[in-house]
């Protein structure tokens, strides 16, 4: 039976359950936990998130996707030791965001990247018995020029595919749905011979362009539908975005869609913006299982289109074997 890497070691695809494609412990910056531990306040952050997550574990959550990179702040420490406080998986990832070191971008070619995101996902991440099941790679609209990639950019998607074909574990991703940015991940995928199916282009509920996210589809990707609730700086607010989802249900695409909220938290963080999120979502990572999912219902979704989206399909893109 297929295994996926998760922080407590391999665990069988059959188990992951209802599972939130693209979450965050904590999220901070490159080396910033590690040179600055006094800006964290460890044992209360494991408190904080271990509390967080057995609240969605008991709303039926079974594994969280957990994107957050080395430039992203990836602490490994502290996600081993929530890890084993959580009545859930917690599948960790290598990659890279949206703060490629300068080190990188600069200084190494795509193979010798790749070899490091295989590391991780064969050996260990930092020294740690812990592997990595899942590769986040990261592109914005500030990676576009006269309408193509910039070089850095392209090199961490280039190594990803080659890192994906390498061991099988799949990609997943940051977009701008709003300037269609997976069009050109998609591109750079097919070019380096991904299979498209073990793609998830990330943020895709950003944007109602049903035109954009069935090209996604067509392409043979995951939508990764994981900005709940939505609703800031007037975006499509969390109902809008069920809409999106019930859209593309109805158009017999239920097999491509995953979910999530990209919560997390930064850290160190200012209260009033930790105090805004909290506001804006006070469901956290159970957002998804108390209004998405009932609402999904009301519309119309069935039960077996629900456990397409949130068990079926995750299920299907971690499947290695």
């Amino acid at each position: 039976m297929a295994t996926v890497n998760t922080m407590l070691g391999t665990v069988n695809v059959e188990d992951l359950g209802f599972t939130l494609m693209h979450e965050h412990i904590r999220e901070s910056s490159a080396g910033v936990p590690q040179v600055f531990p006094d800006l964290f306040d460890h044992e209360s952050d494991v408190i904080r998130c271990s509390d967080a997550l057995n609240k969605a574990a008991s709303n039926g959550v079974g594994t969280i996707v957990d994107v957050t990179t080395m430039d992203l702040g990836r602490d490994i420490k502290l996600m081993i030791d929530v890890a084993n406080k959580v009545n859930m998986n917690i599948i960790p990832a290598t990659g890279l965001w949206l703060d490629i070191p300068r080190a990188i971008a600069n200084g190494c070619t795509v193979d010798q990247l790749a070899k490091s995101f295989v590391r991780e996902i064969e050996e260990g991440i930092e020294g740690t018995h812990v592997k990595a099941g899942v590769i986040k790679v990261a592109t914005d609209v500030q990676h576009i020029v006269d309408g193509k990639l910039v070089e850095h950019n392209e090199l961490v998607l280039r190594a990803a595919s080659r890192a994906s074909i390498a061991t099988g574990v799949p990609i997943s991703t940051h977009t701008s749905s709003l300037a269609k940015i997976g069009n050109y991940q998609v591109a750079i995928f097919e070019d380096e011979g991904l299979k498209m199916d073990k793609v998830c282009i990330g943020h895709s509920n950003d944007t109602d362009d049903i035109g954009y996210l069935s090209g996604i589809v067509d392409k043979g990707c995951i939508l990764g539908m994981d900005h709940f609730p939505g609703g800031r700086q007037g975006s499509l607010n969390w109902e809008q975005r069920v809409n999106v989802i019930k859209q593309l249900i109805d158009l017999g695409m239920a097999d491509k869609i995953t979910v999530s909220h990209d919560f997390g938290g930064w850290r160190p963080v200012l209260p009033e913006l930790e105090n805004a999120r909290d506001t804006n979502n006070p469901d956290g990572y159970s957002f998804v299982s108390l209004s998405v999912v009932p609402r999904l219902l009301e519309l119309g979704a069935s039960q077996k289109d629900i456990d397409l989206i949130t068990v079926e399909n995750p299920r299907q893109f971690f499947d290695i074997s």
